[in-house]
């Protein structure tokens, strides 16, 4: 596929998209939603890749969702407002949904400002990595909205339910410095390559079963919804598939190989 408004790489195995519309701030319209989401299905499909990147060109991020899409909604016959809403969110929610459940290590590298949908993709991700600029917000308050991208599950489990609230019912920004003690983000670089350093991290993260990380990280994104019980039982049925894997049989027949050698 030819792509238009995002940018699609893949080099030793590391995916990296980029929101390419930085005369906008990369705001997510619906034409960039769909090859976003061209982009995440090749991701999820193509066993070569092993992890994801995430970043935006320009300045920012993401600045959100796009103003003409609100427009758009204002102008809309009364009779036609809530299912167009409806319509349109349940696009929203199939490339969130995606994004949070890719069967490998996703990583947001925010070069700016990630902004209501922005900020909330970058949560969608397993780890945010940022520079400098990276700043966030969820705004959606100061436009009558609440957060739709999915803030209201990410954001709680990152920084807990208070400040989550804080955040949400301020829609104020936040820096950098105060976006990592809050446990938005994980890692701040200055002075390197945003991307690089999170290819390079990610190319570290990818390094192990491409099955136990996929079946592992299914599990700990349910973790806070089931009890221990269920853990276990989720934990036995993936380590029994992981037992006939080639990447534990071939490291096991490693490992017994090595350890005859040193008797």
């Amino acid at each position: 596929m030819t792509y238009q408004l995002i940018e699609f790489s893949v080099d030793a195995g590391i995916a990296t998209v980029a929101f390419n519309r930085p005369d906008r701030r990369n705001a997510m319209s619906d034409e960039m939603r769909a090859e976003f989401l061209t982009a995440l299905e090749t991701v999820a499909c193509e066993k070569a890749i092993k992890a994801l990147v995430l970043t935006g060109r320009g300045s920012a991020f993401c600045a959100g969702g796009d103003i003409s899409g609100m427009k758009r909604r204002l102008e809309a016959p009364q009779g036609e407002v809530a299912f167009n809403g409806w319509a349109r969110q349940q696009g929203v929610h199939r490339v969130q949904s995606l994004l949070l459940g890719l069967p490998k290590p996703t990583i947001a590298a925010v070069n700016g400002a990630a902004a209501g949908l922005g900020a909330d993709t970058a949560l969608a991700c397993d780890f945010v990595i940022g520079s400098e600029r990276a700043k966030f917000t969820w705004s959606y308050i100061k436009r009558g909205l609440i957060p739709d991208g999915g803030g209201l599950y990410f954001l709680p489990r990152r920084t807990g339910l208070s400040k989550a609230k804080e955040l949400i019912f301020s829609g104020r920004m936040i820096e950098a410095d105060e976006a990592l003690s809050f446990g938005i983000m994980d890692r701040k670089v200055a002075g390197v390559d945003l991307v690089s350093a999170a290819q390079a991290w990610a190319a570290e993260l990818s390094q192990g079963s491409s099955t136990a990380l996929a079946l592992g990280k299914k599990i700990i994104n349910e973790t806070f919804e089931h009890s221990a019980h269920q853990i276990f039982e989720l934990g036995s049925q993936a380590q029994a598939i992981c037992y006939t894997s080639s990447e534990h049989r071939e490291s096991v027949a490693t490992f017994l190989a090595q350890s005859v050698s040193k008797e």
